[in-house]
């Protein structure tokens, strides 16, 4: 490694803080739910919701578990497959990351807008639009070049703040019992596959937090506590407020984005509508927050790697890689534009191949470092290791199978999908790389 301006990141990040930030990284509450809701019906959105958890989401973050505790390194995914299956595939595995990232950071900002219109139309209004969803980025860039330890502490309180409302629509619907439907869409016919694809997005993402490692206090304890702890939440907060609504009897065919919102207003009152919409506002922001935090991590070390610009590793006084953060963020301010509803199959395309060379990581790991520390580690030994990724492949193919024929533009989802893939294998050779010589890690003997 080369030594550059600036100082290396610290380990400022703490268990709830961590938490916060895994939780926003994957979930930002509610938020999302309301198409499986319409798609679904309410007894299958809370089936699916306690389904794919346990073939989507607990496999990966057993996975995270293990490997950010036994290589708690910046970069965490890339680090861990650059590791296991070298360099090359250390690059696809950043590449395909970061061009998911893409596809994720159009939606968030969309969201802080969405709820902003409800609150002030006029703000969103023509080219104001992009021009507000480019301040929403900046102001999360200039969030996280303020340290990571501001990001983890504001997550906490805005965790809490949009949960809030929730808590109070999901209590007074439990008390009060079935009220008159509100005004709906007509009944529409059940899409299973649909729901299911969209409760995949909307319980994706486990392995960001990996990606600062490097600055997590005693990640071999906290990084399992906190993938469980937030998983555990996020499912809750998922359940609930739907289980609580279903029992007030409103036509689930009308709902939309933004049916939160009228669900409150007819159940509590409007002011707890206008709670939502704010609390909207801060889950759009917490995510991009969060993820901007997760993402500009992955330059940052493919730069000390030299796979990319040295420049990109250099940190300030905190520890912050402010050049990936800026770089980072102007790219995304230039994908405000993008589509993200025709491009949600690229965005689970891509993001599960990313996915499965974690898990092949992970189990060649296992054969090549039996020895590494472990200090949570995956019973049930090989056996296990291939079930657990097996199971998120099957969603897979059920997402794909859904999407199949769907086009964005002149071309297939699925076909911008593998152009996508095969433009990193063709980039790679053109990166200007020095291979970095990984020295195994201390035994457990030693």
């Amino acid at each position: 490694m080369t030594n550059f301006p600036g100082a290396k990141p610290r380990r400022q990040l703490t268990l709830l803080p961590l938490i916060a930030a895994i939780f926003f990284m994957v979930s930002g509450g509610p938020y999302g739910l309301e198409e499986i809701i319409q798609k679904a019906g309410y007894s299958r959105t809370i089936l699916i919701l306690l389904i794919v958890p346990f073939i989507w989401s607990l496999p990966v973050a057993l996975m995270v578990g293990e490997l950010s505790a036994a290589l708690p390194e910046e970069g965490g995914y890339y680090a861990w497959v650059r590791r296991a299956l070298g360099p090359f595939w250390g690059f696809q595995e950043a590449w395909l990351s970061l061009v998911a990232s893409v596809f994720d950071m159009a939606i968030y900002p969309t969201i802080f807008l969405l709820y902003l219109g409800q609150l002030w139309p006029a703000a969103i209004a023509g080219h104001r639009y992009i021009v507000v969803g480019g301040f929403v980025v900046a102001a999360s860039a200039l969030w996280n070049i303020a340290g990571i330890k501001a990001v983890g502490d504001s997550g906490s309180a805005m965790m809490f703040l949009l949960l809030a409302p929730f808590a109070v629509l999901a209590a007074v619907c439990l008390v009060r019992g079935p009220i008159v439907p509100m005004a709906s869409a007509p009944t529409q016919s059940i899409n299973l596959l649909g729901g299911i694809v969209i409760a995949m997005w909307n319980y994706m993402g486990w392995d960001n937090a990996s990606t600062v490692a490097g600055e997590v206090h005693n990640p071999q304890r906290n990084y399992p506590l906190a993938l469980m702890g937030a998983l555990a939440l996020i499912a809750t907060c998922y359940i609930i407020p739907v289980a609580a609504l279903w029992r007030t009897g409103i036509d689930p065919s009308g709902f939309t984005t933004g049916s939160w919102v009228a669900a409150a207003n007819q159940v509590v009152g409007p002011w707890l509508g206008w709670t939502i919409v704010f609390g909207g506002m801060v889950c759009g922001l917490g995510m991009n927050n969060a993820l901007v935090l997760s993402y500009s991590r992955v330059p940052y070390a493919m730069a000390e790697d030299r796979m990319l610009p040295s420049v990109l590793a250099r940190t300030n006084s905190k520890g912050v890689p402010w050049v990936s953060v800026v770089v980072c963020a102007i790219a995304w301010t230039a994908c405000l534009p993008l589509g993200f509803d025709r491009l949600i199959a690229i965005d689970i395309l891509v993001y599960s191949l990313s996915l499965l060379l974690e898990f092949v990581a992970l189990i060649a790991l296992r054969v090549k470092e039996p020895a590494l520390d472990r200090s949570f580690r995956i019973g049930g030994g090989m056996p296990m290791l291939v079930l657990l990724t097996l199971c998120p492949m099957f969603v897979l193919a059920v997402a794909l199978a859904q999407n199949y024929g769907d086009r964005a533009g002149p071309l297939s989802t699925l076909t911008w999908g593998a152009l996508v893939i095969l433009l990193g294998v063709l980039v790679y050779p053109l990166t200007r790389r020095k291979r970095v010589v990984i020295e195994p890690l201390p035994s457990e003997n030693e």
